[in-house]
């Protein structure tokens, strides 16, 4: 039964859509989570309000009793008794004061009236009440502030001491409302602390105008007067008008995000509210990996199916592959069908590849007998394009080369044996060219055409063209070796190279037709080999050649000779060697390089 392809991808979409319900759950909880966020940040504001508040009330509370004990004070002057009673009762039974003093403003001038410290409260901690004067020099606290009818708070904790803060507030005034006492009580720092040690996800701390810690839940940064001001948040806080401020921040010590809520009390002191967001997004974060657990699940065994399925699909196709790499490496003898046993769109696949192997293979059998004929370059060229009678002009180097003495050979031997010397022959010198780039044309008899920069050229197709017949040379030397090594007699032949314009394309009818190159290039090629008898040497080359591989090549001039089919003198040159990539010479030089020169038909030697 046929499956179709379509039908598989259905089955495996309704998965992936049952796994999607994953997504759906991701975006419910990132909802959940922005909404607890916002109760959150609501919540975190109306904490920091309430402690405000609860602040607020205490420290009233404790400037109404810095006001009542300090006029108290004052009534030393004129009535002493009762006012040491009173006294008595105001500051000394009131376990949170530690030290009263009464300033008197005159000017720029700042003159202590009276000061009164409970010395058994700092006692424990060997210190005097001289200590209370060291804290003023070194809280340096805003009297000024205190003159212009502010309340003033600032930490007065120092190492082994007692904690304590500082209260500032305005005393007496003149008959114009100028204020000109101002009274200082140094207050212990627990009735502050209290409202900030209440349990809590939040942490919430009280500052001053300038930043600086009058109470946390951590009682020791209390104590250490450290200053958040820096704090980004706090920063910002400080800096509004607004009574109320709340944003989220990223905390620069711990660089986690934070919900902050600050509330400015009435006398400069800020309470800070701040909640971290990882603990308050625990739970939502906690429904988020449920969810993705849940849909983990699912897409688990959405893959587990789709593997099932696929395995169907991805076999086949694979053996497919397998073939295909059989294919590009030449071998068209594989079969699809046999393999691939689907019903369905792969074994449609398979059906049309093995039509197609069978089509490569009757073109791979057409490009072997052009290769045959014509060489691996022209047979793919032919094949490339549609084939038609004509040509272009090409900048071409043609090649000609022949056995001397063939004749007088063949009339000796039988034809068995005169083929057999050609195919070994042959053999050794088109390898040569094909390494090289070169394309045989035609075997004439015993000569070889060859053409560089036909159907494809190169910049360097003469280079190429004199190098391949340098490797003749040293080919031929171990040819003859293994000639005479058997009792044969050795070969010699002749080379001529010419480059020029020639004319390369298929010539001849509709019905037969023959690649190859003509033109006058061709005929020079073939009078210059044919020069090779009258100069005694193996290889010629024609000055077209030698403007082409400039000094790349060690050679000789050997003379100028009229050929037929040329009016003037052609010069004509040994080629000796080349030029290594180092720059040095190597000389090419075999026994059959050079032999003594004799008559050639169509060529006259010119006199020098």
């Amino acid at each position: 039964m046929r499956i179709p392809i379509s039908t598989k991808l259905i089955t495996v979409t309704i998965l992936i859509l049952v796994a999607a319900t994953g997504t759906i759950t991701w975006i419910s909880s990132d909802y959940f989570e922005k909404k607890a966020s916002e109760q959150v940040d609501i919540a975190n504001l109306e904490s920091a309000a309430a402690k405000a508040k609860e602040v607020e009330n205490i420290v009233s509370s404790l400037v109404d009793k810095t006001r009542v004990t300090a006029s108290v004070l004052m009534k030393d002057t004129s009535d002493q008794n009762a006012a040491s009673n009173d006294f008595e009762f105001n500051f000394t039974k009131d376990k949170n004061f530690v030290s009263l003093e009464i300033l008197k403003l005159d000017g720029t001038a700042v003159q202590t009236v009276v000061r009164r410290v409970k010395e058994d409260v700092l006692r424990p901690y060997n210190l005097g009440s001289n200590y209370i004067i060291n804290v003023r020099s070194w809280q340096k606290f805003p009297i000024r502030n205190v003159a212009q009818g502010n309340v003033e708070l600032k930490n007065a904790s120092y190492p082994k001491a007692p904690a304590m803060i500082t209260i500032g507030i305005p005393l007496i005034r003149d008959a114009q409302g100028k204020i000109t006492h101002v009274a200082l009580a140094d207050i212990t720092l627990a009735p502050l602390e209290k409202p900030f040690t209440d349990p809590s996800e939040r942490t919430q701390y009280l500052v001053d105008r300038y930043g600086e810690l009058l109470a946390h839940k951590d009682e020791q940064k209390a104590m250490a007067r450290l200053n958040v001001s820096n704090n980004p948040f706090v920063k910002k806080a400080l800096a509004q008008k607004s009574p109320q401020y709340q944003t989220k921040f990223i905390d620069p010590d711990f660089e986690k995000n934070y919900f902050g809520a600050s509330v400015k009390t009435s006398f400069g002191a800020t309470v800070i509210s701040q909640t971290s967001e990882e603990t308050i997004l625990e739970v939502s974060r906690e429904v988020r990996r449920r969810a993705i657990f849940v849909a983990g699940s699912a897409i688990s065994m959405a893959i587990f199916f789709i593997f099932l399925f696929s395995m169907t699909l991805t076999s086949p196709i694979e053996k497919l592959a397998d073939m295909i790499n059989l294919v590009s490496k030449g071998n068209f003898d594989v079969k699809a069908r046999t393999q691939v046993k689907s019903h369905d769109e792969v074994g449609d696949l398979a059906e049309a590849f093995d039509h197609m192997t069978e089509g490569l293979k009757e073109r791979d059998k057409v490009k072997s007998l052009f290769s045959k004929f014509h060489g691996s370059s022209v047979a793919e060229d032919l094949i490339g394009k549609d084939i038609g009678v004509g040509g272009q002009s090409k900048d071409v180097v043609v090649f000609f080369s022949d056995i001397r003495g063939f004749t007088a050979f063949s009339e000796k031997r039988s034809p068995e044996e005169v083929v057999e010397m050609l195919n070994e022959y042959f053999g050794v010198m088109v390898k040569i060219i094909n390494s090289h780039g070169g394309v045989v044309d035609k075997f004439i008899g015993d000569a070889i055409m060859a053409v560089w920069g036909a159907p494809k050229s190169s910049d360097r197709d003469a280079h190429k063209a004199v190098r391949a017949c340098l490797e003749m040379r040293r080919a031929l030397e171990i040819l003859n070796e293994t000639r005479i090594g058997r009792g044969q007699p050795p070969i010699n032949i002749g080379m001529g190279l010419h480059a020029g314009l020639a004319i390369s394309g298929t010539i001849g009818s509709d019905e037969r037709m023959e690649y190859t190159v003509i033109g006058n290039t061709v005929n020079t090629a073939s009078r210059i080999e044919a020069s090779t008898k009258a100069f005694g040497a193996d290889l010629l080359i024609s000055d077209t050649v030698i403007e082409k591989i400039g000094e790349d090549f060690k050679t000789e001039l050997a003379g100028a000779a009229e050929v037929k089919g040329r009016s003037e003198a052609l010069k004509m040159f040994k080629v000796r060697g080349y030029r290594a990539e180092d720059g040095t010479l190597v000389e090419v030089k075999t026994p059959y390089s050079d032999y003594e020169a004799e008559a050639a038909d169509k060529v006259k030697v010119k006199a020098a």
